[in-house]
This record gives C-alpha cells, sequence and structure tokens, in this order.
C-alpha cells in the first residue's frame, strides 16, 4: 500500500472535479456491481460460510493500482482510471465494511468498526506516507523510486504464497470450483461496468475506463483484511484467488483493446474522408 502511495499524487484526485460524471459513475457502479455479483455467486455456492463470504470480501474491496495499468495498455482513460481508483480507495474504510455487514454478516460475524479501522491500519495510512514521499522526495533517490514497485509485486506474492499454504486442504478440495467462480465474477464486472457506460453514452475509451475499473479489485487489500480477522485460510482464498486471475485476464483484455482501433478515432477518419471526397467532386 506504501509502494501504491507512491506511484499517486494529490493531483490524481482533481480528476473529480475536470471529469465527475465519469469518476460518479465508475465509483459508484464498482461499489454495486461486484458486491452485487459477489453475493449472488457465494450464495449459489455450496462453499463454507467463510470461504463463501470471501468472494464477497473480494467484491466490496475499491480499485488497485493494476486497474491503471491496464486501462494504459488498453487506450483506455487513464487520467479517469487513476481518479476512480484513487476516490474509490478513500471511500474503502466507509463503504467496504458497511457493503460486508449488509451482505457478508449472514455467513459470518461481521465487526464494520472493527474493519474500519482495520482499512486505515491497512490502506489509509500506507498510502498516505506514500503520498507525502512521492509530493517531498520523489526523482531525489531514484534507486528507491525504482525499487518501490518491485517491492509492493513481492508483497502481494508473499502474501499469496502464504494464503494459498494456509487454505491448502480447502483448495485441494474446492479449487477448480472457486477458480470458476472468480472468473465469473471478474469476467461479469468487465462486461456490466462496459455496458454502464454505454448506458450513460460514455465514449469508447471512457467506456473501456470505467470496465477495468469495476472488474478489477484490490486483492492485496481483500488479503489483508482476511488476515487482520484471523481467517486468512478461508477468508483469504478467494482474494488470492481473484489476483492472479484478474491479472491474467486484465492484460489478455487489454491486449485485445491496444489492438482494437477507438470508434471515435474510426469515426472522425470515416467523416474527414467524407468531406475529403465531397471537396473533390465539388
Amino acid at each position: 500500500m506504501f509502494g501504491m502511495g507512491t506511484s499517486m499524487s494529490f493531483k490524481d484526485f482533481a480528476g473529480v472535479v475536470k471529469m465527475p460524471k465519469g469518476v460518479l459513475i465508475g465509483v459508484v457502479s464498482h461499489f454495486i456491481i461486484m458486491p452485487m455479483i459477489g453475493f449472488t455467486l457465494a450464495s449459489i455456492s455450496n462453499f463454507p460460510p467463510e470461504i463463501a463470504a470471501g468472494i464477497i470480501l473480494v467484491g466490496c474491496s475499491p480499485n488497485g493500482m493494476a486497474s491503471n495499468v491496464m486501462s494504459y495498455l488498453s487506450k483506455a482513460n487513464l487520467a479517469l482510471s487513476v481518479t476512480i481508483t484513487a476516490v474509490s480507495t478513500m471511500l474503502a474504510p466507509f463503504v467496504t465494511p458497511f457493503l460486508m455487514k449488509l451482505l457478508a454478516g449472514a455467513f459470518i460475524e461481521i465487526h464494520p468498526f472493527d474493519m474500519m479501522l482495520d482499512i486505515f491500519k491497512i490502506v489509509i495510512i500506507p498510502i498516505g506516507a506514500g503520498l507525502i514521499f512521492n509530493h517531498f522526495l520523489s526523482g531525489k533517490a531514484k534507486w528507491l523510486d525504482n525499487a518501490m514497485p518491485l517491492v509492493s509485486m513481492f508483497g502481494i506474492a508473499f502474501i499469496i504464497v502464504i494464503i494459498t499454504a494456509a487454505g491448502r486442504e480447502s483448495l485441494l478440495t474446492i479449487g477448480p470450483e472457486l477458480i470458476l467462480l472468480v472468473l465469473i465474477h471478474n469476467f461479469s464486472g468487465y462486461t456490466l461496468g462496459y455496458w454502464t457506460g454505454r448506458l450513460f453514452k460514455m465514449n469508447e475509451r471512457d467506456c473501456r475506463t470505467i470496465a477495468i475499473e469495476v472488474g478489477m479489485q484490490n486483492a492485496g487489500l481483500a488479503s489483508g483484511l482476511a488476515k487482520a480477522m484471523g481467517k486468512i485460510a478461508t477468508l483469504g482464498l478467494a482474494p488470492a484467488v481473484f489476483g492472479p486471475v484478474m491479472n491474467i485476464t486484465g492484460s489478455v483484455l487489454a491486449s485485445y483493446w491496444h489492438r482494437k482501433p477507438l470508434k471515435e478515432k474510426s469515426d472522425s477518419m470515416t467523416k474527414k474522408t467524407s468531406s475529403q471526397l465531397e471537396t473533390l467532386q465539388n
């Protein structure tokens, strides 16, 4: 989370003023679509309550920095992506505990206030420190700037290894089914996010952004919350699977969109060509 903060700046929040419609649609759809899909999948699964609740936990988490990378590769609206990630992350201490109490309360006991404090400790404080570091020291310690992304990636990988080892017995039993449900969760987020953008008449770049921002979650935060609740071997399984899966599917989607021209560009080229033909005919 500190590494995430060092790659952000206070300017990232300026997008709320510049792109209020896109930010509002992105944040609201993210916190509605993914939690509801997670709740539906958890309800129809035959998983033990704590493992099923892990699917909801992933859905109730904010966006992660991986979505910004995928937006860049997809030729989407990177500025909008970064702002949605920043805003959803800052809202997480309030929104995530509320959604977990509402949706996962039937599966496991949830203490919203304790979860709020955990998110502040896991996310807000480290990201805040990273933002301050980036503001005052970015570029002055080049080796540290280069090292932070590697430290972040190692940290995520280390967490996944711990969760996989702790939940080995459960994964051997329900692993394939859990992966299938995670894929459905992830793909549903991409699909519904994209068409939400279309519903609100957003352009192609912004629709791609909303799709990625809705479909990709901060699985690292979800894993941290599972550990804080002392349920890393059960509640933490879905986040541990979701993280690697979303990075694979996100990379595939980004590669597809990277090769697919934006419709706005195609339309403008068509209009320009038509105009030139009319001029020649005249």
